[in-house]
């Protein structure tokens, strides 16, 4: 928590905390069982836990979802279907408890060939140019002081750095437009370049996390369980490796002066094995400026959100191997050798997971006016008590 933030206790168990200068952060809302936290970023995150055990997470101008618990072979996992433009997707984790903390750590529904995980692992045979179709997305220009793609990619753990950066940085764009809290690009005179240094230690992450996903393939075959501490975050804290992180999702953090800033999509993070019970220390690689989280700055983060951040870099990796996949031999891109070619593994942790509800998407959409309802009821209730971060 940021000094000088007030939490507000109220009756009846619901909460209000305020950042300094007395504007709201976060409600809580006991009666309908719901947390709302308002961005520094002007984002609002609504979730909420429902009576049959799903949980529901909306967010203006970003993805929502709704994921529904249940059980494989005598664990914990959970189906997330995402809705996002009109689109829906589904995300798989399986539970797993680290430090008393309860997480849940990507499990991908599908595992590819040997052959393409080696093909997107090791250099392909020559440098190929790429046609991202960007053209006058005004993302492109929006972000132009910070990101430029490459231009030509010599691997796919290049290509993949940048369909991930490309991909982050358009959904903060539209996240920024649809909170109205959005400046000119002009505006941020901190807005620095991605540098190449930085760019490759994003690409080393991803050769890391393809490396691993081809160790749970050949676990998956040998019909062995995968550790889900070792596919997660459990795993970066001990291995004695730095790893590289691209933000996923807009987070409050508080620095080593404990001042609050905010991480959005398209920063960078390093973590470097270092935790401190339920959290761990990052250094901030690069940030697009304004009121995010200064380049260099050691920003503390909340291992649950840590796990997430790796989640997302992950189903995102996986996104972009599928459209590699689809894409090979096309567009400027190398064919992929034929062994890379064979039906991937389906995972049967998916195949029996929970289906979506017809409503869901009806749900998401309705939390908002519910959060505007929760609010206006809460910060009327009568106060019980009230404490402040020194």
């Amino acid at each position: 928590m940021a000094r000088g933030a007030e939490v507000h206790h109220l009756q009846g168990g619901s909460a209000i905390q305020r950042r300094p200068g007395g504007r709201i952060s976060d409600v809580h809302d006991a009666h309908r069982g719901m947390d709302i936290h308002h961005g520094l970023d002007g984002s609002r995150r609504v979730s909420m836990m429902r009576p049959d055990h799903s949980r529901l997470v909306a967010e203006r101008g970003r993805r929502g979802f709704i994921e529904r618990p249940y059980q494989f072979r005598g664990h914990d996992f959970a189906r997330r279907n995402y809705y996002y433009h009109g689109r829906m997707y589904s995300a798989y984790y399986r539970g797993y408890r680290y430090r008393g903390i309860d997480m849940h750590v990507y499990a991908p529904p599908m595992y590819y060939a040997p052959g393409f995980y080696g093909w997107v692992y090791n250099p392909w045979p020559v440098a190929v140019s790429f046609g991202w179709g960007w053209g006058g997305q005004p993302w492109v220009g929006f972000y132009g002081g910070y990101f430029a793609p490459y231009p030509v990619y010599p691997t796919a753990s290049l290509w993949l750095t940048d369909y991930m950066i490309s991909s982050e940085l358009a959904a903060a764009y539209e996240a920024g437009k649809a909170s109205g809290n959005q400046p000119p690009p002009q505006e941020d005179a901190q807005q620095t370049a991605l540098t190449p240094e930085v760019k490759q230690m994003i690409a080393d992450e991803v050769k890391a996390q393809v490396a691993l996903e081809n160790a749970e393939l050949a676990q998956t075959r040998q019909g062995q369980e995968v550790d889900p501490g070792s596919s997660g975050i459990a795993r970066a804290l001990a291995d004695g490796q730095p790893h590289t992180y691209v933000v996923g999702a807009p987070l409050d953090v508080v620095d080593s002066a404990s001042n609050e800033c905010a991480l959005t999509e398209g920063d960078v993070v390093q973590l470097n094995g270092q935790a401190d019970g339920d959290v761990a220390s990052v250094v901030v690689l690069a940030s697009k400026g304004g009121t995010e989280c200064a380049k260099a700055s050691a920003v503390t983060v909340a291992l649950a959100d840590l796990q997430e951040m790796q989640n997302h870099m992950r189903e995102t990796i996986d996104r972009g191997m599928a459209e590699l996949r689809d894409k090979q031999g096309k567009s400027g891109l190398p064919k992929a050798p034929p062994s890379a070619n064979a039906a991937p593994t389906q995972s049967e942790y998916a195949q029996i997971a929970p289906p979506p509800a017809p409503s869901d998407e009806k749900d998401l959409a309705t939390q908002q006016s519910a959060a505007d309802a929760s609010e206006q009821e809460v910060t009327r209730l009568p106060s019980a008590d009230s404490s402040t971060v020194q």
